[in-house]
């Protein structure tokens, strides 16, 4: 094999995605991925190629030094594209801990695993993929650039940051390869429905209340989740050593446009009177420290390595929701837990 890729995370929304499109794009690579699958990661949403010659699972946490150091020994691994990170904001409010364990300890554990099995740095790179959060909040109408300060405003985004940091100082202090991207909120086939479209999909669906923050007027860049994993795929391949590529959708709304729109399309896909699923909408108590708007600047990343997202919001959103509805197994296997049941059948 050219290249042994370890993709950490390649379980969750945003990994699973990536690797189907490295083990089909480049059959001469092998694509491990590596999860811990917590609640996050679902290996049947990648079913379609887990049976491929060049892929291969390892059910790893990140902070188990001794069976990451197997898996880079049996693997040779020769580069690493990290995903793998809690997440949602609301868990990081109530277990801040766990973030720092996953995201902060297990990046740096990651880190020094890399440094310690490549012995020749310039060969290898370790690309750190990571969130505009981290740049805190926008209140006027101004952008995200890759030289903005950060200014992280949940345990989350601390974590995140903190994590940005230990890899620019592996590679100040060892000369680890490194690159970072840092991108807008995610949206798509196969995401986890905690987060805001396929949580509202799915509550419209059963005729459930839509719950939204405050007043609904936070403002946040979306980013079609193939579209990230084609510029995840150009960095990795053609990203400057040592630069941060911020990836954006150009795509800002506020929360209640978001929700009104998936009421319009599911009202009409359903078969419903118009309006009918706006009544479901519930305002609720605002999140604490909820940031107001996160805006991404992308142009560094179209002028240097030509990507742009392929999709307006309005067609992403339409595609991400004719894939819930063709695939409500999957949402309610997710929402049942069942889903967790596919390691032992298939795996063990």
């Amino acid at each position: 094999m050219e290249k042994s890729i370890l993709i950490t995370g390649g379980a969750g929304f945003i990994g699973s995605h990536v690797v189907r499109l490295f083990v089909k794009k480049y059959p001469n690579y092998r694509i491990v991925n590596l999860d811990c699958l917590t609640y996050a990661g679902n290996l049947e949403n990648l079913k379609d190629i887990e049976g491929s010659k060049n892929y291969a699972f390892a059910k790893v946490d990140i902070n188990d030094e001794d069976l990451l150091k197997e898996v880079f020994n049996d693997y040779q691994i020769t580069d690493v594209i990290h995903l793998a990170a809690e997440s949602h904001v609301d868990r990081s409010i109530t277990d801040p801990l766990a973030f720092v364990k996953t995201n902060v300890m297990g990046t740096v554990n990651l880190l020094n695993t890399a440094k310690n099995h490549w012995k020749d740095l310039d060969n290898h790179l370790f690309y750190h993929v990571s969130t505009d959060e981290v740049y805190g909040s926008l209140d006027d109408g101004g952008f995200f650039l890759e030289t903005t300060p950060y200014d992280p405003q949940s345990p989350y985004s601390s974590s995140k940051a903190a994590s940005d940091h230990f890899v620019r100082a592996y590679a100040n202090t060892y000369g680890l390869k490194t690159v970072i991207s840092n991108c807008s909120n995610n949206y798509g086939p196969n995401q986890f429905p905690e987060k805001l479209i396929p949580l509202c999909i799915h509550n419209i669906k059963q005729n459930k209340p839509l719950p939204v923050y405050g007043k609904g007027d936070n403002i946040r860049d979306w980013l079609f989740v193939l579209d990230h994993a084609i510029a995840i795929d150009l960095v990795f391949h053609k990203g400057k050593t040592g630069e941060t590529y911020n990836i954006g959708g150009f795509n800002e709304w506020k929360n209640i446009d978001i929700v009104k729109l998936l009421c319009e399309i599911m009202d009409r896909k359903l078969g419903r009177d118009k309006g009918a699923s706006e009544q479901l909408i519930t305002f609720v108590k605002d999140r604490a420290g909820h940031d107001q708007r996160y805006a991404i600047d992308a142009d560094k990343i179209n002028k240097e390595l030509g990507w742009k997202p392929s999709l307006t919001f309005e067609v992403g959103i339409e595609k991400t929701v004719d894939w819930y509805l063709e695939n409500e197994g999957w949402l309610d296997g997710v929402t049942s837990g069942d889903y967790q049941k596919y390691y032992q059948q298939h795996y063990s």
